[in-house]
Protein backbone atom coordinates (compact mmCIF):
# COMPACT_ATOMS: atom_id res chain seq x y z
CA UNK A 1 0.00 0.00 0.00
CA UNK A 2 0.93 3.94 -0.46
CA UNK A 3 0.83 6.21 1.61
CA UNK A 4 2.29 10.24 2.01
CA UNK A 5 4.19 10.26 5.26
CA UNK A 6 4.69 13.87 5.67
CA UNK A 7 1.64 16.70 5.11
CA UNK A 8 0.42 20.06 6.41
CA UNK A 9 -2.70 20.54 7.31
CA UNK A 10 -3.77 24.70 7.69
CA UNK A 11 -5.44 25.03 10.95
CA UNK A 12 -1.74 24.21 12.28
CA UNK A 13 0.26 24.64 9.96
CA UNK A 14 0.40 28.51 9.09
CA UNK A 15 2.14 27.93 5.77
CA UNK A 16 -0.09 25.66 4.21
CA UNK A 17 -2.93 25.95 2.30
CA UNK A 18 -4.66 22.91 2.54
CA UNK A 19 -7.88 21.75 4.61
CA UNK A 20 -7.60 17.97 5.60
CA UNK A 21 -11.15 17.33 3.54
CA UNK A 22 -8.94 18.82 0.09
CA UNK A 23 -6.01 16.32 1.32
CA UNK A 24 -8.51 13.37 1.79
CA UNK A 25 -9.91 13.81 -1.36
CA UNK A 26 -7.01 14.52 -3.88
CA UNK A 27 -5.50 11.44 -2.20
CA UNK A 28 -8.16 9.61 -2.69
CA UNK A 29 -8.10 10.30 -6.39
CA UNK A 30 -4.25 9.51 -6.87
CA UNK A 31 -4.56 5.83 -5.19
CA UNK A 32 -2.86 6.65 -1.69
CA UNK A 33 -4.51 4.09 0.98
CA UNK A 34 -3.51 6.22 4.02
CA UNK A 35 -1.81 9.76 4.58
CA UNK A 36 0.00 11.67 7.64
CA UNK A 37 -0.68 14.52 8.71
CA UNK A 38 2.57 16.19 10.37
CA UNK A 39 1.89 19.65 11.37
CA UNK A 40 5.33 22.09 12.12
CA UNK A 41 5.84 21.41 15.95
CA UNK A 42 1.89 20.38 17.35
CA UNK A 43 -0.12 17.82 16.80
CA UNK A 44 -3.17 19.83 17.75
CA UNK A 45 -5.35 17.96 14.89
CA UNK A 46 -5.24 14.30 16.16
CA UNK A 47 -8.79 14.41 17.89
CA UNK A 48 -10.09 15.89 14.93
CA UNK A 49 -8.45 13.72 12.17
CA UNK A 50 -9.28 10.46 13.84
CA UNK A 51 -13.18 11.39 14.09
CA UNK A 52 -13.24 12.44 10.25
CA UNK A 53 -11.01 9.01 9.89
CA UNK A 54 -13.31 7.28 11.05
CA UNK A 55 -16.66 9.26 9.20
CA UNK A 56 -15.20 8.35 6.00
CA UNK A 57 -13.45 5.66 6.79
CA UNK A 58 -10.06 6.63 5.37
CA UNK A 59 -6.93 5.88 7.46
CA UNK A 60 -5.51 9.17 9.07
CA UNK A 61 -2.70 9.52 10.81
CA UNK A 62 -1.53 12.25 12.77
CA UNK A 63 2.70 12.57 13.72
CA UNK A 64 4.76 15.76 13.81
CA UNK A 65 7.49 17.72 12.05
CA UNK A 66 9.45 18.82 14.56
CA UNK A 67 12.24 21.27 14.22
CA UNK A 68 15.38 19.90 16.33
CA UNK A 69 17.91 22.50 16.78
CA UNK A 70 19.92 19.82 13.69
CA UNK A 71 17.02 20.09 11.70
CA UNK A 72 13.20 18.80 10.86
CA UNK A 73 12.39 15.44 12.09
CA UNK A 74 8.95 13.37 10.98
CA UNK A 75 7.33 11.70 14.74
CA UNK A 76 5.09 8.93 14.94
CA UNK A 77 3.44 7.20 17.68
CA UNK A 78 4.23 9.78 20.07
CA UNK A 79 1.48 12.04 23.07
CA UNK A 80 4.35 14.40 24.18
CA UNK A 81 6.76 16.82 22.72
CA UNK A 82 8.31 19.62 23.68
CA UNK A 83 7.46 23.27 23.24
CA UNK A 84 10.63 24.71 22.14
CA UNK A 85 13.49 23.50 20.56
CA UNK A 86 16.05 20.82 21.52
CA UNK A 87 18.58 19.05 19.91
CA UNK A 88 17.86 15.70 17.74
CA UNK A 89 19.02 13.66 19.55
CA UNK A 90 16.98 14.43 22.49
CA UNK A 91 14.02 14.60 20.14
CA UNK A 92 14.91 10.81 19.11
CA UNK A 93 15.23 9.48 22.87
CA UNK A 94 12.14 11.13 23.91
CA UNK A 95 9.94 9.89 20.84
CA UNK A 96 11.79 6.21 22.06
CA UNK A 97 11.46 6.53 25.33
CA UNK A 98 7.29 6.62 24.28
CA UNK A 99 7.33 3.49 21.82
CA UNK A 100 7.16 5.80 19.02
CA UNK A 101 9.56 5.93 15.55
CA UNK A 102 11.32 9.15 14.07
CA UNK A 103 12.92 10.02 10.72
CA UNK A 104 14.90 12.72 9.39
CA UNK A 105 12.99 14.66 6.80
CA UNK A 106 14.65 16.37 3.67
CA UNK A 107 18.07 15.99 4.87
CA UNK A 108 19.63 17.99 2.31
CA UNK A 109 17.00 20.51 1.24
CA UNK A 110 19.18 23.76 0.42
CA UNK A 111 16.76 26.30 3.22
CA UNK A 112 18.60 24.91 6.12
CA UNK A 113 16.16 22.64 8.04
CA UNK A 114 17.31 19.88 7.25
CA UNK A 115 19.91 17.79 9.35
CA UNK A 116 22.22 17.36 6.63
CA UNK A 117 25.70 16.08 8.21
CA UNK A 118 24.18 16.28 11.68
CA UNK A 119 22.68 12.41 10.41
CA UNK A 120 26.31 11.34 11.14
CA UNK A 121 26.13 12.25 14.82
CA UNK A 122 22.93 10.69 15.98
CA UNK A 123 21.41 7.49 16.93
CA UNK A 124 17.89 5.85 17.03
CA UNK A 125 16.55 7.19 13.82
CA UNK A 126 14.26 4.80 11.68
CA UNK A 127 14.53 6.46 8.54
CA UNK A 128 15.72 8.95 6.38
CA UNK A 129 13.38 10.88 3.97
CA UNK A 130 14.95 10.06 0.06
CA UNK A 131 12.16 11.60 -1.71
CA UNK A 132 10.41 14.94 -0.98
CA UNK A 133 7.78 16.80 -3.03
CA UNK A 134 9.53 20.46 -2.49
CA UNK A 135 13.06 19.29 -2.37
CA UNK A 136 15.91 18.53 -5.44
CA UNK A 137 16.59 15.65 -6.81
CA UNK A 138 20.69 15.95 -6.51
CA UNK A 139 19.67 16.61 -2.72
CA UNK A 140 17.08 13.39 -2.71
CA UNK A 141 20.05 11.51 -4.14
CA UNK A 142 22.29 12.76 -1.23
CA UNK A 143 19.94 11.28 1.34
CA UNK A 144 19.42 8.30 -0.57
CA UNK A 145 23.44 7.87 -0.50
CA UNK A 146 23.16 8.43 3.67
CA UNK A 147 20.13 5.99 3.98
CA UNK A 148 21.92 3.74 2.15
CA UNK A 149 25.26 4.25 4.46
CA UNK A 150 23.75 4.13 7.86
CA UNK A 151 20.98 1.86 7.05
CA UNK A 152 18.13 3.15 7.49
CA UNK A 153 15.12 3.07 5.53
CA UNK A 154 14.13 5.09 3.07
CA UNK A 155 11.08 7.24 2.56
CA UNK A 156 8.95 9.21 -0.28
CA UNK A 157 6.55 11.72 1.03
CA UNK A 158 4.87 14.72 -0.72
CA UNK A 159 5.42 17.40 2.44
CA UNK A 160 2.71 19.21 0.57
CA UNK A 161 1.61 22.62 1.22
CA UNK A 162 -1.01 23.35 -1.87
CA UNK A 163 -3.30 21.12 -3.38
CA UNK A 164 -0.69 20.27 -6.45
CA UNK A 165 1.76 18.72 -4.19
CA UNK A 166 -0.55 16.36 -2.41
CA UNK A 167 0.88 12.55 -3.13
CA UNK A 168 3.12 13.53 -5.72
CA UNK A 169 6.23 11.28 -3.52
CA UNK A 170 5.16 8.61 -1.07
CA UNK A 171 5.87 5.28 0.55
CA UNK A 172 5.19 1.92 -0.60
CA UNK A 173 4.36 -0.16 2.38
CA UNK A 174 4.62 -4.01 1.74
CA UNK A 175 2.01 -4.52 4.83
CA UNK A 176 -1.40 -3.28 5.64
CA UNK A 177 -1.10 -0.43 7.39
CA UNK A 178 -4.52 0.69 9.38
CA UNK A 179 -3.56 1.85 12.37
CA UNK A 180 -0.82 4.17 13.89
CA UNK A 181 0.50 1.36 16.18
CA UNK A 182 0.55 -0.54 12.58
CA UNK A 183 2.79 2.32 11.34
CA UNK A 184 4.91 2.51 14.43
CA UNK A 185 5.26 -1.63 13.92
CA UNK A 186 6.23 -1.05 10.13
CA UNK A 187 8.90 1.13 10.29
CA UNK A 188 11.26 -1.27 13.29
CA UNK A 189 10.02 -4.00 10.76
CA UNK A 190 11.40 -2.38 7.78
CA UNK A 191 10.29 -3.13 3.82
CA UNK A 192 9.57 0.43 2.85
CA UNK A 193 10.78 2.03 -0.06
CA UNK A 194 9.50 5.37 -1.96
CA UNK A 195 7.64 6.09 -5.09
CA UNK A 196 6.62 8.85 -6.99
CA UNK A 197 3.22 9.63 -9.03
CA UNK A 198 3.47 10.12 -12.50
CA UNK A 199 1.29 9.47 -15.53
CA UNK A 200 -1.49 8.67 -12.93
CA UNK A 201 0.05 5.58 -11.12
CA UNK A 202 2.83 5.65 -8.31
CA UNK A 203 6.70 3.80 -8.89
CA UNK A 204 8.19 2.21 -6.77
CA UNK A 205 11.92 3.49 -6.72
CA UNK A 206 14.89 0.99 -7.17
CA UNK A 207 17.47 1.73 -4.12
CA UNK A 208 19.85 -0.31 -5.65
CA UNK A 209 20.40 2.30 -8.37
CA UNK A 210 18.38 5.19 -7.31
CA UNK A 211 20.64 7.59 -9.85
CA UNK A 212 19.14 6.26 -13.05
CA UNK A 213 15.45 5.39 -11.03
CA UNK A 214 14.94 8.47 -9.03
CA UNK A 215 12.26 11.14 -11.24
CA UNK A 216 13.20 13.98 -12.59
CA UNK A 217 11.64 16.55 -10.30
CA UNK A 218 8.22 15.09 -11.83
CA UNK A 219 6.63 16.64 -8.40
CA UNK A 220 7.80 20.09 -9.95
CA UNK A 221 4.71 18.86 -12.60
CA UNK A 222 0.99 19.85 -11.77
CA UNK A 223 -0.99 17.22 -12.33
Amino acid sequence: MFIDLHMHEMRNSGDSFLALEEIVEIAKKKGLDAICITDHDNMDIREFAREYSRKIGFPIFVGIEFYSLQGDIIAYGIDDYPRERISAQAFIDLVREQGGVCYSAHPFRNNRRGMEEHLDEVTGLSGIEVLNGSTHRDACLTAASYAKKLNLIPVGASDCHVPEKVGVCATYFPMEIRSEEDLVQAFKTGGMKPAYYENGAYHIVDMDAPEADFPDEVWMKKE
